[in-house]
């Protein structure tokens, strides 16, 4: 297969290895992208999350938590530029979809869509956003939404970056009182920022961790520095480095960002000790702005020169 200068980039942006070795793993691999970043890190040139570059999407994340908190939605809704994402009206719109969806039945976006619209019943949720594109003059998408309901507890909020980052977090509690609040607070704080995957190992897959070892084991194999190693110490280095990997993606096994003493799961029992009933992190969602999608980059002076037949 013909690999060329645009797949080796994006390989470079998902993975932030070297222009050359990119262009050896998609030559290995057949130009199958998905493979490239995983010989990238089995040599270990490359690190186990895509890089946030892929992130590119303008939009706005929005979400929507009713008074006793019990019941909350997150939406996102792309624009096409950050010009519109950051326009009052357009957040206004976005607010009223969070509010629909904090009401819907709806299980996918496609239903979602074609439910009534609650500020105007005379229109469906999909042609009230026809209505908002003519207004506002740009295309405009309801990409995701998802929507909470606690039975005993309380879901809390939180928007980073003027809507760039949204998350939702559901704590079972007896309590619900102001440290509790705040403990939510904080928790949803930590994964705007941390990013975490599962809230704790047992919510990790089997599979995941036996390919994560595989991953692992070959980077230790790759590395000549290991090769008169024993296989027991290899596998202690493999549980070393799988630990140390899901030290990352799970949440109560994070740093808790306030105080680097303390991972999340001593940051609850502290709490939890303080008000006398045990806080659990049951859910949470984080959405961020254009997650898995690509802006649309024009080359100006190739448009100009396409224009002018050149």
């Amino acid at each position: 297969m013909n690999i060329t200068a645009s797949m080796v980039k994006e390989l470079r942006e998902m993975t932030g290895a070297g222009m050359m070795d990119c262009k050896k793993a998609l030559s290995e691999t057949g130009g199958d992208m998905d493979k490239a970043v995983e010989f990238l890190r089995e040599k270990g040139l490359a690190a186990a999350e895509k890089k946030a570059g892929r992130i590119a999407a303008e939009g706005v994340i929005d979400t929507n938590v009713s008074e006793d908190g019990k019941v909350a939605s997150i939406v996102e809704v792309n624009s096409e530029t950050d010009f519109v994402a950051k326009n009052d009206k357009f957040k206004e719109y976005v607010a009223a979809v969070a509010a629909q969806a904090a009401k819907t039945n709806a299980s996918n976006i496609d239903e979602f869509l074609e439910e009534k619209w609650e500020l105007d019943p005379t229109k469906t949720v999909k042609e009230e956003l026809s209505s908002m594109i003519a207004i506002i003059g740009e295309n405009m998408n309801i990409r995701r939404f998802e929507k909470l309901v606690s039975e005993n507890g309380f879901i809390t909020s939180y928007i980073h970056g003027g809507g760039r980052i949204g998350i939702l977090v559901e704590l079972e509690s007896d309590v619900v009182n102001e440290e509790v609040k705040e403990a939510g607070k904080n928790i949803a704080m930590q994964i705007a920022a941390m990013s975490p995957k599962y809230i704790s190992r047992n919510d990790v897959a089997e599979d995941f961790i036996a390919h994560e070892k595989e991953i692992i084991k070959a980077q230790i194999k790759n590395d000549p520095a290991n090769a008169s190693k024993p296989e027991n110490i290899i596998e202690k280095m493999i549980e070393g480095r799988l630990n140390k990997e899901l030290k990352e993606i799970c949440l109560l096994d994070q740093v808790y960002v306030k105080d680097g003493d303390m991972n999340v799961a001593k940051y609850l029992e502290s709490v939890s000790k303080q008000v006398g009933t045990t806080i659990t992190v049951k859910h949470f969602v984080r959405f961020e702005t254009g997650e898995g999608l690509e802006k649309k980059t024009e080359d100006f002076a190739a448009e100009v020169a396409k224009q002018m037949g050149l």
